[in-house]
């Protein structure tokens, strides 16, 4: 099937809209093939609006030259009988435009109207720009989606009680409340180092969704210990968990594949550098680095630190740890208002109890002459220390080692 096309229209005066193109294509960093394309289909549907209704042919053809600036054909199919002249043409008439063609064959006539120019171009803007922005809102989120769970700098642009406005590159970010690092105050200018939770598409109409971004999620104190530790960035130590209360104080587990490493001593770095740099990101905010074990008591012990433990019991049917502690630990322990307590709970996703040497002997004397046994329990640990306790001889049926 051949195509011939033939101006039968006077074509809108010559255009440096291709100048344009290239113009528009360098400065929105958009393939001018797709511009083209966006205008092609805009003055298609403005030639639809031009004419009279109902006459328009539906197969339409644009041609955009340096010498014409932009052209409109309908492509009509060359048939023995006409029955639908907007998209047909007989054989006759054909051939008076191109003499070889054949039926089947497909002519383009040139339908571009006399002042189609001016007012077609007030309607194309429109679509034009719509597709550009379409086009680049698209490329910002191919750009951005890889970005998720991932750390990056923002300035911020607007600040006020309910939200944070930041530019993030070609795109903005925004920082609800809920988000916000407690203590922490934002103004215009300031850089921030923030994580992404989300990277919505383009909505249906084009606009650009904004990113969400947060200052308080436990993903920024991961990123920033990886960007810190080679260790971590190698993967020869894990960061197995992390609890945090923002601002405040987080607490991160971490474990190391390679027994010559001691993943504690890698995340603090030579004299504290590489962990205090990242206390200075998140402004001072108390960082307790733990060493994980896959044993429960063990890791609980190590999870309530700075306080020392004695001894660690564990309840597997409850999930519960008993913990054991000085009497002078018992405050460190527990933590302000119970926070080591409760982050050490978060870590270890156990749930954990905790007493001092002196409550401990007073509910086993109280649970030896009530004659109410102790709760099954499966295991301890007990810290090599001087300040060790040994409980209290229980009854014969506890099950306590």
């Amino acid at each position: 099937m051949a195509a011939t096309r033939k101006n039968t229209a006077q074509a809108p005066a010559k255009s440096d809209i291709l100048d344009a193109v290239v113009m528009l294509a360098r400065e929105k960093d958009i393939s001018e093939d797709l511009i083209i394309s966006a205008i092609e289909e805009a003055c298609k549907a403005a030639y639809r609006k031009s004419i009279k209704k109902g006459s328009a042919p539906a197969n339409l053809a644009v041609s955009l030259t340096r010498q014409k600036g932009v052209q409109v054909f309908a492509r009509k199919l060359v048939v023995d009988e006409v029955e639908d002249e907007a998209n047909q043409i007989s054989l006759d008439d054909a051939r008076r435009i191109a003499p070889s063609c054949q039926i089947d064959d497909i002519v383009e006539m040139d339908v571009t109207p006399s002042d189609f120019g001016r007012v077609a171009a007030m309607s194309a803007k429109q679509v034009i720009m719509q597709r550009l922005r379409e086009a680049e809102h698209g490329r910002v989120y191919d750009e951005m989606v890889d970005k998720e769970n991932e750390i990056l700098t923002g300035i911020v642009l607007k600040a006020d009680a309910r939200s944070v406005l930041l530019e993030l590159g070609r795109t903005q970010g925004i920082m609800e409340a809920g988000d916000f690092m407690p203590g922490e105050e934002y103004h215009e200018g300031d850089h921030l180092k923030v994580y992404v939770l989300q990277v919505p598409p383009p909505s249906r109409t084009g606009a650009a969704a904004q990113i969400r971004v947060s200052r308080c999620h436990t993903g920024l104190v991961k990123r920033l210990f990886e960007m810190e530790v080679p260790e971590i960035a190698a993967g020869v130590v894990l960061i197995k968990s992390i609890a945090r209360e923002a601002g405040s104080r987080t607490k991160i587990a971490v474990h190391s594949v390679d027994p010559n490493i001691d993943p504690v001593g890698a995340c603090v770095g030579p004299r504290g550098s590489r962990v205090d740099r990242v206390v200075q990101e998140l402004r001072n905010e108390k960082i307790d680095i733990i060493k994980w074990s896959s044993e429960p008591a063990e890791f609980v012990a190590n999870a309530l630190n700075p306080a020392h433990v004695t001894s660690v019991f564990v309840s597997d049917a409850e999930k519960i740890c008993r913990v054991v502690v000085p009497d002078s630990q018992l405050s460190l322990a527990i933590g302000k208002e119970g926070q080591n307590a409760r982050l050490a709970a978060k870590l270890t996703t156990w749930k954990i109890d905790i007493k001092s040497q002196t409550q401990v002997s007073e509910l086993i004397q109280l649970q030896q002459q009530s004659g109410v046994g102790m709760p099954e329990t499966t295991g301890s640990v007990v810290p090599d220390d001087e300040e060790d306790y040994e409980l209290p001889s229980l009854p014969e049926d506890d099950d306590i080692l």
